[in-house]
């Protein structure tokens, strides 16, 4: 091959491998910028109540029986839920822990003039708190400190509350009160149809509206979540008429699953997709259908447990279209972390 050849050859070369790098660049911003025409959620904010619900922080209970069974026949003893829990926060990872439900930072009940969890007090708060709202600190040594709602746990109806600020931890003391701006209950998406919202704050959708959330021109909702998890083994909480207190559970004891869905990678307050599941009136499985929640408390060791999935959309004809984003966690999305 002549010079003017060889010239030729490794400038068409040059020109071919320049128009593929172009053609990737390109495909990975249009990719990242997700439809052009994505327009915001719409939803009846002038309608929504806001009202001040109250809780202290919950103590770490304990049965008679410390012990507990897994489902291959080992017998543990793990921390579990209630208390300040001050190294698995929003962020954190939900599986790799020595703990079984454990709740992320700090958790808030209401015992109300009954004194017991499953109080008529803590059931409003669990049920009124929404994702995102704001906290406020009133007694105590971290009075005025502002935090945010992580999370809520059913069974136990917990609320989980995170800090911006690391040094407020040291400063609380198991009963401190707390006052949650509860804020959104009753919220109703205007301008995407089959789609209902259900512990979800204003806050949180004006997080996830930065991060990427939108309606699409073919009018479904694109949302970031870190995961896409099979219904077919969500456990503990099916059986529940409605999602608007507590959470149910990701079983993640078949290997195989864990390993093709990335399940290992799990984090407290990710925000993650479940596919074939709708929570319009309880937690059914049904194809097509998706919903979308927040990792709420760790894995457990437990038959029928594991990360507890808090519900904020469900959309029982699948019109949610939920794409992966490796940063779409509560720690991120509402400045905790």
């Amino acid at each position: 091959m002549g010079s003017k050849s060889l010239h030729k050859y490794r400038r068409y070369h040059f020109l071919i491998l320049w128009i593929v790098l172009l053609t990737v660049m390109m495909t990975a911003l249009v990719y990242a910028a997700g439809p052009k025409s994505m327009k915001p959620v719409e939803y009846n904010k002038d309608q929504l109540v806001m009202m001040a619900v109250q809780g202290i922080i919950a103590p770490p209970g304990g049965s008679d029986s410390p012990y507990h069974i897994a489902p291959n026949g080992d017998i543990f003893i793990l921390p579990g839920t209630g208390s300040i829990t001050y190294n698995y926060r929003a962020g954190s990872s939900a599986v790799n822990i020595a703990g079984d439900h454990v709740e992320p930072a700090v958790t808030l009940y209401n015992p109300g003039s009954s004194g017991s969890r499953s109080s008529w007090e803590s059931r409003g708060l669990n049920m009124l708190a929404c994702i995102g709202n704001r906290v406020l600190v009133l007694n105590g040594e971290a009075k005025g400190a502002e935090g945010r709602v992580i999370g809520k746990h059913g069974g136990a109806e917990h609320v989980m509350v995170d800090f911006t600020d690391d040094a407020v931890f040291d400063k609380l003391q198991i009963e401190d009160k707390m006052r949650i701006y509860a804020y959104g209950l009753g919220m109703l998406l205007t301008n995407v149809e089959g789609v209902k919202t259900m512990n979800m704050s204003p806050t949180l959708i004006e997080a996830l509206t930065k991060a990427g959330m939108g309606v699409t021109e073919e009018g479904k909702l694109r949302i970031p979540v870190t995961h896409m998890i099979p219904a077919k083994i969500m456990g503990s909480g099916l059986g529940s008429s409605h999602v608007y207190r507590g959470d149910y559970d990701i079983q993640l004891f078949d290997e195989k699953t864990v390993e093709e869905y990335n399940l290992s990678t799990l984090r407290l307050s990710d925000v993650v997709a479940i596919i074939d599941a709708d929570h319009t009136h309880g937690r059914i499985y049904k194809t097509g259908a998706v919903s979308i929640g927040v990792i709420a408390h760790s894995d457990s060791k437990i038959a029928g447990h594991g990360p507890g999935v808090t519900t904020i959309f469900t959309s029982a004809q699948g019109n949610i279209e939920p794409f992966i984003d490796p940063n779409a966690n509560l720690a991120k999305l509402l400045n905790i972390r």
